[in-house]
């Protein structure tokens, strides 16, 4: 059996936390995940503010820079975590 690659399994994940009822899952959970996934796709090298007046932009940055220390590879990792532990929680 051949073992996946870190972006297949990160696709995978991705297209699996659509099965996750969002009001199912915290909202500190939903930010942390969205700042894995924007260091994942983008790095920290596109982090900008777009309108620090807008209060959830400011959260959904605010996540971003939390995990802006970690590499592409280890928050694609993380993000697998995190969307596979809730899968199973829900038994999905």
């Amino acid at each position: 059996m051949e073992d996946k690659d870190l972006d297949t399994l990160f696709q995978e994940a991705f297209d699996n936390a659509q099965l996750v009822p969002q009001e199912s899952v915290p909202q500190d959970v939903q930010l942390v995940l969205y700042g894995l996934y924007k260091q994942a796709t983008s790095g920290t090298s596109n982090i900008h503010v777009q309108n620090p007046q807008d209060l959830i932009n400011a959260f959904k940055l605010n996540a971003w820079i939390q995990v802006k220390h970690l590499t592409i590879a280890e928050a694609k990792q993380r993000y697998i975590d995190i969307i596979n532990q809730l899968l199973r929680e829900r038994n999905l």
